[in-house]
């Protein structure tokens, strides 16, 4: 099966790589993040493409620069990616399940036991 990745804009995949990084404490808080020149010629990306990442990011007010030092991840990031992931996990997916659930004349109570279920099964 293909990587739904590689379909995106190299600049979203770094974007999207960033985040994660983040989310997953690999790139803490205050922390520096790689220079836009040793990732471009890491990853052999044209400069401009990373500059756009970076702006991204910049303008979702997650890093920022200190002038001749480099990019850093901002104080408050972590928090700020856990609750827009919280309202796309609410949104996409648990809106979804209910839907779901209506459709199949679940009620509360046996949605609830399915749920319980469900997280047993992958707690084993």
């Amino acid at each position: 099966m293909p990587d739904l990745l590689e379909s995106l804009p190299i600049y979203i995949r770094i974007v999207k790589g960033i985040k994660d990084a983040i989310l997953n404490g690999d790139l803490k808080e205050e922390e520096q993040l790689l220079s836009t020149t040793y990732l471009s010629k890491t990853y052999n990306i044209n400069i401009a493409t990373v500059n756009k990442a970076i702006n991204i990011l910049v303008d979702e007010g997650l890093v920022y620069k200190k002038r001749g030092i480099g990019m850093f991840v901002k104080a408050g990031a972590l928090n700020q990616l856990r609750e827009e992931r919280k309202n796309l996990f609410k949104n996409k997916y648990v809106k979804a399940f209910l839907d779901e659930a209506k459709r199949l004349d679940i009620s509360p109570e046996e949605l609830q036991k399915i749920v319980k279920e469900a997280i047993e099964e992958m707690n084993k």
